[in-house]
């Protein structure tokens, strides 16, 4: 179940004594927030800490995060925040990252976090083999969505980007249209 919040200082004394809680930043009535909220519920595993906040009332949690659009799903652990995820992603990420299934790398200064990644790709496609191939070599993780066998997702790229084509790459909620490597290793940090 996902429990509204009224303000960052609830938001913190709900979270303080968790290992692991998330807080989903929304809109209402944004069709974008809305598809958030339903693969969210879709996604809940038992046990899972959410909060949600409607930045329409409640002003002072995005901003504390710098968080600059929403839906925005916050990550925190034992108390401190982590990490990310914006737009809508389907029920199976949420349900992954929930059951902390997605790989999160933290660098050894431990201020930076691994991006989340996502390549949305088919199986014919010669550059999404190339891409894949390319974060596999650097040891980057990634969510590689197969739009072939996923039409939901398929219309979530295209909701995203406004294009069809693939490999489309979403690195924290920007996406990179094609194998663009100067793109994306400016956007993960990579020399």
């Amino acid at each position: 179940m996902i429990k509204e919040i009224n303000s960052h200082k609830e938001l913190i004394r709900n979270i303080k004594d968790t290992k692991k809680a998330y807080c989903l930043l929304y809109k209402k009535g944004s069709e974008i927030s809305d598809c958030a909220i339903k693969n969210i519920e879709e996604g809940l595993i038992e046990n899972a800490i959410i909060f949600s906040a409607n930045v329409d009332t409640v002003k002072d949690i995005h901003t504390e995060y710098s968080i600059t659009s929403v839906p925005t799903l916050l990550t925190f652990e034992n108390g401190k925040y982590i990490n990310l995820s914006k737009g809508c992603n389907g029920a199976n990420f949420y349900k992954s990252l929930f059951a902390e299934n997605i790989y999160v790398a933290k660098s050894d200064d431990d201020s930076k976090l691994q991006k989340q990644l996502t390549v949305y790709s088919t199986p014919t496609c010669t550059y999404c083999t190339q891409i894949k191939r390319y974060f596999d070599e650097k040891g980057i993780k990634y969510n590689d969505i197969d739009v072939s066998k996923d039409q939901k997702a398929a219309e979530r790229m295209v909701k995203k980007s406004g294009q069809q084509g693939v490999p489309q790459t979403e690195i924290n909620g920007q996406i990179v249209i094609g194998f663009d490597r100067l793109k994306i290793n400016k956007l993960l940090g990579i020399s």
